[in-house]
């Protein structure tokens, strides 16, 4: 299934039902005066998360939704029929933004969330409505109320604990494969992740963990360069990010500071994350490169660095149990 993570479809709600002249005609009932019921009301545009969606590719073929017109009022003052809603069901974690791709109109963040974007037009108004003391027989109805419409933009943003980010080939993928059962495409080139992909760790029967792999990012990415920051935004519900660093690549110091700085340009809150950073591809480095680079990097960044490597597996279940140890901590202080 092809990712998709960005769509604009176009949304009209139904008009009302046009409310109806009708006046009783019974035998033996010489004035029966008017019985035109009401229009019913027009059917609704209604957005619902859904857990086994994961991306907006059903948005590229249908881009156009459209809620069916409430039925037209009769005679006997029957109201017409109410129009049945268009249910649009998305991914947990889509975003719905006006046309002008800032405003945002709702967050669907949750399972089964419904929110009403847009409502149906009311019906209009029949003769009977109209009846008064000194008017007894109105011939005068309205028409329904036109519904609304849009054009909205759906973006979604992946729901997930933590966050991978690094350099092009730091080795992201292969340690997603390695925690996970998650299987991304691994090669020894850059930018081999070209969409996000998910993986469920799970420590033990009561600990687990979602970890976001997103595209590498390049000196620039916030202006354009290479594939861009967009993907950034699948890592801004994340408790914390994984900052994979390799360490067979030599400056260490410079790769770091090139993603903090892109973390930075990006904003929406990811510079200010807690963020464990790991050296990765130990086993490609000699003892000395191992001490050298580590030193380098926790002075620096003046946090803790841990040793790893994908491939081996080494550093592995220390890197996984201090992510889930943060994330812990950030569910606990949630429900407090």
């Amino acid at each position: 299934m092809k990712f998709l993570d960005q769509a604009k479809i176009y949304l009209r709600s139904g008009d009302g039902g046009d409310g109806v002249i009708a006046f009783r005609r019974e035998k033996f009932i010489e004035f029966g005066g008017p019985d035109g019921g009401n229009g019913g009301r027009g059917g609704d545009i209604i957005f619902e998360s859904a857990d086994d969606l994961n991306t907006l590719i059903d948005f590229r073929y249908t881009q156009h939704f459209r809620a069916p017109k409430g039925g037209n009022g009769a005679g006997r003052d029957c109201t017409g029929a109410g129009a049945t809603p268009v249910t649009i069901k998305v991914p947990i974690g889509t975003q719905i933004f006006a046309d002008d791709q800032e405003t945002m109109l709702a967050d669907l963040d949750r399972p089964n969330m419904r929110v009403v974007l847009l409502r149906g037009g009311d019906g209009g108004f029949g003769n009977t409505h109209f009846k008064t003391s000194t008017n007894r027989a109105p011939r005068k109805a309205t028409k329904g109320w036109p519904g609304e419409e849009r054009w909205v933009w759906l973006r979604l943003k992946l729901i997930a604990d933590a966050g991978l980010v690094g350099l092009p080939n730091a080795g992201k993928s292969t340690f997603l494969a390695a925690s996970s059962a998650a299987r991304p495409k691994i090669a020894d080139y850059p930018f081999t992740t070209l969409h996000p992909q998910l993986g469920v760790i799970r420590l033990s029967m009561s600990e687990e963990f979602v970890l976001a792999d997103i595209p590498g990012l390049i000196e620039g990415a916030h202006e354009g360069a290479g594939l861009g920051d967009r993907f950034l935004g699948h890592v801004e519900r994340c408790a914390v990010l994984l900052h994979l660093v390799d360490g067979a690549a030599g400056n260490v110091v410079k790769a770091w500071r090139t993603i903090r700085e892109e973390l930075e340009a990006y904003g929406g809150g990811l510079a200010e994350k807690p963020e464990l950073i790991a050296l990765n591809k130990s086993d490609a480095m000699t003892p000395r490169e191992t001490s050298a680079r580590l030193a380098a990097l926790r002075k620096a960044s003046g946090a803790p660095v841990m040793l790893m490597s994908g491939a081996t597996g080494q550093g592995v279940p220390e890197v996984l149990r201090t992510l889930q140890n943060i994330i812990t901590a950030e569910r606990r202080e949630k429900a407090a």
